[in-house]
């Protein structure tokens, strides 16, 4: 069944029902010479930056969509003057990659696995065209999305100044087929794109879900003691823990429901081409990521189950 990427991710997002609280708009020091920015997901649909400060350059994770590009720029003047080098895409959706032009424009080089540039190959421009209701897509008046500039296959891949090094590394397939961490050793500093969220935002549609949990579960190998997630607030390793329990939960929900003979009818009521209520429930250890996507993850794990094949690629 195909679903339009307005209806599934922008205006759940934008709606923000499930809004955790947070501080959106702010910036906080981290570690010296890191900054994490929390985007406004209720407002503008952002999702959170990091900024990491090498010798002589900056290095950013995630585009962001244009306005939020423009907005983490503004807030990068009031902490160095020195110019952004980087730009790390963690993966190919809009509000983590669609910021591209504005950083290109700059100067600076985006950066990602060879994963992300696949992926808009393989979706583009249907999803820019969908997303030209958003005023600082349409703005840019470009035909489709900018694929980054650099791209890697060898993981992890450095950069090193000799200051400091981060490390850039691709564990599999988990929200989408090019998901990238960014990690600094020395700090124990895991940035984690939204393979990783605090909070209810996992959208499923573009996932590998049975395989989402070794993804999370190779990330936690790094040792990190400091996670910035894409979405949600910062925190330490019990948001690694939450999401992989969380993605644990939920393929063994749906399992047990079809092992019990019951049918997709039985479990999501849909309205139309959309899940929008689930009879099933999982563990109030992972409540912090279930929400108004739940439904969603539900359907998208039972279709997976039933056609042997991730849902990403039922989703094309």
């Amino acid at each position: 069944m195909k679903r339009t990427w307005l209806i599934l991710f922008f205006s759940v997002m934008l709606g923000g029902a499930f809004f955790l609280g947070g501080q959106p708009n702010t910036v906080k020091k981290i570690a010296d010479g890191v900054w994490f920015r929390e985007g406004d997901l209720k407002g503008e649909g952002h999702c959170n930056n990091i900024v990491v400060e090498m010798k002589d350059y900056l290095v950013v994770i995630d585009a962001n969509f244009p306005s939020g590009a423009e907005a983490l720029i503004g807030d990068i003047k009031k902490i160095s003057k020195k110019p952004v080098k980087y730009v790390f895409d963690t993966h190919h959706h809009g509000d983590h990659a669609y910021g591209n032009p504005v950083w290109t424009k700059m100067g600076a080089t985006t950066l990602a696995h060879a994963g992300v540039a696949a992926e808009m190959k393989a979706r583009e421009p249907q999803r820019w065209k969908e997303a030209q209701s958003r005023k600082d897509v349409a703005k840019l008046n470009l035909p489709t999305a900018e694929p980054p500039k650099q791209t890697f296959t060898t993981s992890p891949h450095v950069i090193t100044d000799g200051k400091r090094k981060i490390e850039f590394h691709h564990f599999g397939w988990a929200h989408t087929k090019g998901d990238g961490f960014a990690f600094l050793p020395e700090e124990k500093i895991l940035c984690t794109g939204d393979a990783v969220v605090n909070g209810p935002y996992n959208y499923t549609g573009d996932g590998n879900v049975q395989n989402w949990v070794n993804v999370v579960n190779g990330a936690k190998k790094l040792g990190a003691k400091t996670v910035l997630p894409a979405h949600g607030p910062h925190g330490g390793t019990e948001i690694l823990d939450g999401e992989a329990a969380f993605m644990t939960e939920l393929v063994k929900a749906v399992k047990a429901a079809r092992a019990s003979n019951k049918k997709l009818a039985d479990v999501v009521k849909m309205d139309g081409k959309t899940p929008k209520s689930t009879t099933l429930k999982l563990p109030d250890s992972v409540k912090n990521w279930v929400g108004d996507f739940f439904p969603m993850q539900v359907y998208d794990t039972w279709m997976e189950l039933e056609k042997k094949t991730p849902r990403g690629d039922l989703n094309l």
